[in-house]
Protein backbone atom coordinates (compact mmCIF):
# COMPACT_ATOMS: atom_id res chain seq x y z
CA UNK A 1 0.00 0.00 0.00
CA UNK A 2 1.18 3.61 -0.26
CA UNK A 3 0.56 6.72 0.17
CA UNK A 4 -0.07 8.56 3.04
CA UNK A 5 -2.25 7.76 5.67
CA UNK A 6 -5.46 9.95 6.61
CA UNK A 7 -6.68 9.27 10.00
CA UNK A 8 -10.77 10.32 9.95
CA UNK A 9 -10.19 13.64 11.50
CA UNK A 10 -8.51 14.69 8.46
CA UNK A 11 -10.66 12.69 6.21
CA UNK A 12 -13.99 13.89 7.21
CA UNK A 13 -12.57 17.33 5.79
CA UNK A 14 -12.54 15.37 2.20
CA UNK A 15 -16.36 14.79 2.53
CA UNK A 16 -17.60 17.79 4.81
CA UNK A 17 -17.74 21.58 4.20
CA UNK A 18 -15.09 22.53 7.16
CA UNK A 19 -12.64 24.58 7.95
CA UNK A 20 -8.85 23.43 5.99
CA UNK A 21 -11.37 21.04 3.48
CA UNK A 22 -10.31 23.15 0.81
CA UNK A 23 -6.48 22.35 2.07
CA UNK A 24 -7.31 18.98 2.04
CA UNK A 25 -8.96 18.63 -1.23
CA UNK A 26 -5.66 20.41 -2.89
CA UNK A 27 -3.55 18.10 -0.90
CA UNK A 28 -4.84 14.73 -1.55
CA UNK A 29 -5.42 15.89 -5.13
CA UNK A 30 -1.91 15.21 -5.90
CA UNK A 31 -1.44 11.79 -3.89
CA UNK A 32 -3.26 9.49 -6.48
CA UNK A 33 -4.04 7.47 -3.24
CA UNK A 34 -4.42 7.47 0.77
CA UNK A 35 -4.17 4.50 3.16
CA UNK A 36 -6.71 4.17 5.50
CA UNK A 37 -7.84 1.27 7.72
CA UNK A 38 -11.23 -0.93 8.64
CA UNK A 39 -11.72 1.61 11.70
CA UNK A 40 -11.73 4.36 9.54
CA UNK A 41 -15.05 3.08 7.64
CA UNK A 42 -16.08 2.73 11.24
CA UNK A 43 -15.42 5.84 12.56
CA UNK A 44 -16.49 7.17 9.03
CA UNK A 45 -20.08 5.71 9.64
CA UNK A 46 -20.01 7.02 13.23
CA UNK A 47 -19.12 10.22 12.22
CA UNK A 48 -21.70 11.08 9.54
CA UNK A 49 -24.69 9.48 11.41
CA UNK A 50 -23.54 11.73 14.87
CA UNK A 51 -23.78 15.21 12.13
CA UNK A 52 -27.28 13.75 11.05
CA UNK A 53 -28.62 13.61 14.80
CA UNK A 54 -27.08 16.89 15.71
CA UNK A 55 -29.37 17.99 12.62
CA UNK A 56 -26.40 19.13 10.61
CA UNK A 57 -27.69 17.11 7.73
CA UNK A 58 -30.53 14.46 6.91
CA UNK A 59 -30.47 10.86 5.85
CA UNK A 60 -30.71 11.45 2.36
CA UNK A 61 -27.47 13.53 2.49
CA UNK A 62 -25.62 11.27 5.00
CA UNK A 63 -26.29 8.57 2.64
CA UNK A 64 -25.39 10.31 -0.20
CA UNK A 65 -21.70 11.16 1.42
CA UNK A 66 -21.14 7.76 3.12
CA UNK A 67 -22.04 6.48 -0.82
CA UNK A 68 -19.31 8.78 -2.38
CA UNK A 69 -16.90 7.53 0.47
CA UNK A 70 -18.00 4.07 -0.29
CA UNK A 71 -17.08 4.61 -4.07
CA UNK A 72 -13.67 6.56 -3.39
CA UNK A 73 -13.05 2.96 -1.69
CA UNK A 74 -14.01 0.97 -4.54
CA UNK A 75 -11.97 3.44 -6.98
CA UNK A 76 -8.98 2.30 -4.92
CA UNK A 77 -8.17 5.95 -4.36
CA UNK A 78 -8.46 4.74 -0.67
CA UNK A 79 -6.76 2.16 0.53
CA UNK A 80 -8.40 -0.21 2.96
CA UNK A 81 -6.00 -1.69 5.01
CA UNK A 82 -6.82 -4.76 7.95
CA UNK A 83 -6.45 -3.59 11.49
CA UNK A 84 -4.05 -6.82 12.74
CA UNK A 85 -4.23 -8.28 15.83
CA UNK A 86 -0.74 -7.12 16.44
CA UNK A 87 -1.77 -3.56 15.85
CA UNK A 88 -3.99 -3.31 19.49
CA UNK A 89 -0.75 -4.65 21.47
CA UNK A 90 0.83 -1.83 19.30
CA UNK A 91 -1.46 0.52 20.48
CA UNK A 92 -1.22 -0.29 23.86
CA UNK A 93 2.85 0.10 23.66
CA UNK A 94 2.12 3.72 22.11
CA UNK A 95 -0.04 4.64 24.54
CA UNK A 96 2.63 3.14 27.47
CA UNK A 97 5.67 4.61 25.42
CA UNK A 98 4.06 8.57 24.79
CA UNK A 99 3.23 8.79 28.21
CA UNK A 100 2.97 12.81 28.11
CA UNK A 101 0.40 12.42 25.04
CA UNK A 102 -3.39 12.13 25.79
CA UNK A 103 -3.70 9.84 23.42
CA UNK A 104 -7.66 8.29 22.92
CA UNK A 105 -7.56 4.45 22.54
CA UNK A 106 -8.66 4.73 18.50
CA UNK A 107 -6.06 7.61 18.04
CA UNK A 108 -3.12 4.83 19.73
CA UNK A 109 -4.82 2.64 17.10
CA UNK A 110 -4.98 4.69 14.33
CA UNK A 111 -1.18 5.18 15.30
CA UNK A 112 -0.02 1.49 15.16
CA UNK A 113 -2.13 0.46 11.85
CA UNK A 114 0.03 3.59 9.82
CA UNK A 115 3.15 2.53 11.42
CA UNK A 116 2.06 -1.35 10.80
CA UNK A 117 1.85 -0.24 6.88
CA UNK A 118 4.67 1.39 6.45
CA UNK A 119 3.51 4.80 5.66
CA UNK A 120 5.91 7.80 6.62
CA UNK A 121 3.24 10.13 6.30
CA UNK A 122 0.13 11.03 8.37
CA UNK A 123 -2.86 13.28 7.66
CA UNK A 124 -4.76 14.85 10.64
CA UNK A 125 -6.89 17.59 12.42
CA UNK A 126 -6.05 16.17 15.51
CA UNK A 127 -3.74 18.14 17.51
CA UNK A 128 -3.06 15.27 19.78
CA UNK A 129 -2.26 12.61 17.39
CA UNK A 130 -0.22 15.39 15.25
CA UNK A 131 2.22 15.43 18.15
CA UNK A 132 2.25 12.01 18.87
CA UNK A 133 2.66 11.05 14.93
CA UNK A 134 5.95 13.93 15.14
CA UNK A 135 7.00 12.27 18.07
CA UNK A 136 7.38 8.29 16.37
CA UNK A 137 8.76 9.90 13.49
CA UNK A 138 6.04 10.41 10.70
CA UNK A 139 6.29 13.63 8.53
CA UNK A 140 2.84 14.89 9.24
CA UNK A 141 0.65 17.02 7.61
CA UNK A 142 -1.56 19.25 9.48
CA UNK A 143 -5.35 19.82 8.87
CA UNK A 144 -6.11 21.38 12.47
CA UNK A 145 -8.64 24.16 12.70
Amino acid sequence: MRGPYLDTSALAKWYLNEVRSEELEMYLGVQGQALISELTRVEMRCLLARRRRARDFGAEMEARIFGVFQGDVSRGFLQVGPVGADCYQEAVNLISALPDHPLRALDALHLAVAQSYGARELATADRVMLRAAEELGFRVVPFCA
